[in-house]
């Protein structure tokens, strides 16, 4: 539950926290989970009666990599976002024969990339080049093994050749606040895992929180997608997104968002409209909009104003 505030914890939080005059902040962020179809297209063939899905398959398709058409969204908006890119295990390689048999197994581990793939090593470069904000998505077993999270991060970086900053764990594990001390001793400055997959809002309250006291910062997901009724009603889904935008300036808030980049290609044509109708309202409400990584360099934080928990 939200505490009761007044003005002096509004305005207060706004100084902390929200870059120089803006009304409230909205990071942008999108988790690099399966950005090839695979196994997906007979799986929605089959399940949808529909052979079209079996041309995802075919050389030179791939709905899935929709990665110019986030960039051309928020290039045109002179905006950037977070990339969290993942290194999972592999079903066929890495985890033991009997998963192969178990549907659970084929989620998690089925239809996953390679952080070495050539595509994936050229797409993490150009979007550092340009300005976008690349991070970690901690694989589904990293949320309470240190060890596998610093490999991550190292294999990441390398990739990158840069340092690693962001993290958002693989379906939002989290085994608070074990997680964070995990993520802060392999040199992470901040999570974005702490939220929900099937609700939205404010439920951890309206800013960034600090659970140690110290560098390490929390940035709590308000929004994914898949929360919001995009595909059965997009006129209620972006009358959600609107009440959140204005809760978020009534209350100058940290809020943040989470579009996987499956959701912007043609198979779910409402999510992308929705995504960049969501930017133009933040902009036009006198929001900062960008990556966590970003607002986390601007925060303004002394030891006489750390967030409580509830904040």
């Amino acid at each position: 539950m939200r505490r009761s505030e007044g003005s002096a914890d509004v305005e207060e939080r706004r100084a902390r926290q929200i870059p120089g005059d803006h009304s409230f902040a909205l990071c942008l962020t999108h988790d690099v989970d399966r950005p090839y179809k695979t196994y997906q297209a007979p799986y929605y063939a089959l399940r949808e009666r529909d052979p079209s899905h079996l041309a995802s398959l075919l050389p030179g398709r791939n709905p899935y990599w929709s990665f110019d058409r986030i960039r051309s969204i928020e290039g045109d908006l002179g905006v950037r976002s977070a990339f969290y890119f993942l290194d999972e295990q592999s079903l066929f390689t890495d985890r033991p024969l009997r998963e192969w048999l178990d549907p659970e197994a084929w989620i998690l581990y089925a239809g996953r990339y390679e952080i070495t793939d050539r595509r994936i090593v050229e797409l993490i470069r150009d979007l550092d080049a340009d300005g976008w904000e690349i991070g970690l998505h901690g694989s589904y077993e990293s949320y309470d093994d240190r060890s596998r999270l610093a490999a991550e991060k190292r294999a990441l970086e390398s990739v990158l050749g840069g340092e690693v900053t962001g993290i958002r764990q693989h379906h939002l594990n989290l085994d608070v606040p074990d997680t964070w001390r995990h993520q802060e001793a392999v040199g992470l400055d901040y999570d974005a895992s702490l939220g929900s997959s099937r609700e939205y809002g404010f439920q951890y309250g309206y800013g960034v929180r600090r659970p140690f006291d110290d560098d390490f910062a929390v940035f709590p997901l308000t929004a994914m997608e898949i929360a919001l009724p995009i595909e059965r009603d997009p006129e209620r889904a972006w009358a959600a997104c609107e009440s959140l935008l204005d809760e978020a300036a009534e209350h100058a808030a940290v809020m943040s968002v989470l579009w996987h980049p499956r959701f912007f290609c043609g198979d779910t044509p409402a999510y992308g409209p929705i995504y960049r109708r969501l930017i133009e309202a933040a902009l036009d409400r006198g929001a900062w909009v960008g990556p966590p990584g970003e607002l986390y360099a601007a925060l303004s934080w002394t030891d006489a104003t750390h967030p409580s928990p509830s904040d």
